[in-house]
């Protein structure tokens, strides 16, 4: 459909891949970097009124910051498992060195929080679901696994042939049971053993009041913004495992991920009850902290 909420690979400016700002979102909150670095290349940046996580997709490096340096160890791809991250708060400048794919993840914020390392070993890594909706979740960043100002940022792996981001569901709104946060995916698409380049495809919609409707195509170095609306299913083509990043921030007084399901779809997660986990997962091997859910 190619929407306007869709950025494909490549329509940055280099040394970016992905270059996704409030002002170009057309929101608010939330920005997404992806910058490729190669030998002996260095990007100094200042984080102005946002705070970032940054982490590899593939490769590794340092951030230096207010005199300190934080290791970012090498991740060979996105499926390799949790990344090490990094955690800076607003209003400083840094250098990221290294080799590889870095994203950084970004959010408007009001109070600085410390600057700090997570390391691979202590992201919490989650199973979802269970049959052809089976998918794995690094919660790097999450509301309820580390403490920031106001960006929510994750992983999600979700194996070949199945259906991620499903029910589809929505988070629009400051209410009891939601939270008003504008979200921007960031897909690698894995390519078929014989190397094919892979694929998938990504749903957006809308309410009567609030319209909307993005039905794409995504392939390794896409974007999709959600500014509101239900979103979901994120959907793996056969034989080509999808990733994606999400990066979310909103206006509420809280930070948290609440959601409300499309209601005409969350009678599956009744079914999953009687389903196994897909047996391709975990991927790698899991930390301590890994634990298994069958919510969204």
């Amino acid at each position: 459909m190619n929407s306007d909420l869709y950025i494909p690979a490549g329509s940055a400016s280099a040394p970016f891949t992905v270059a996704i700002t409030p002002q170009d979102a057309g929101w608010a909150e939330s920005s997404l970097h992806v910058v490729d670095l190669g030998d002996g290349q260095d990007l100094s940046r200042h984080t102005r009124g946002d705070e970032v996580m940054i982490l590899p997709l593939a490769g590794g490096g340092t951030v230096a910051c207010a005199g300190e340096s934080f290791e970012l160890g090498t991740r060979a791809s996105v499926f390799d498992g949790p990344a090490d991250m990094v955690y800076l708060g607003i209003d400083q400048s840094y250098t990221l060195s290294g080799r590889g794919r870095i994203a950084i993840c970004g959010a408007r914020a009001a109070q600085r929080f410390p600057n700090r390392r997570v390391a691979a070993a202590d992201v919490a890594v989650e199973l979802r679901g269970a049959g052809n909706c089976s998918r794995q979740v690094h919660n790097f960043g999450t509301a309820t696994t580390f403490e920031a100002d106001s960006l929510i940022a994750c992983e999600v792996i979700t194996p070949g042939g199945n259906w991620s981001s499903y029910p589809a569901h929505k988070h629009d709104e400051n209410t009891d049971v939601e939270t008003q946060l504008e979200e921007i995916y960031y897909f690698e698409i894995a390519d078929s053993p014989s190397g094919t380049t892979g694929f998938g495809y990504h749903r957006v919609y809308g309410t009567p009041e609030r319209p909307i409707e993005v039905l794409e195509e995504v392939r390794t170095g896409d974007a999709v913004l959600v500014p509101h609306g239900y979103h979901g299913p994120s959907i793996a083509a056969p034989g080509h495992h999808m990733y994606y990043l999400n990066v979310m921030a909103g206006s509420g007084p809280d930070r948290a991920w609440l959601i409300c399901d499309d209601p005409n779809h969350t009678w599956l997660r009744g079914s999953w009850e009687h389903q196994e986990i897909d047996p391709r997962l975990p991927f790698s091997a899991f930390s301590e902290t890994s634990s298994a859910s069958k919510g969204e």
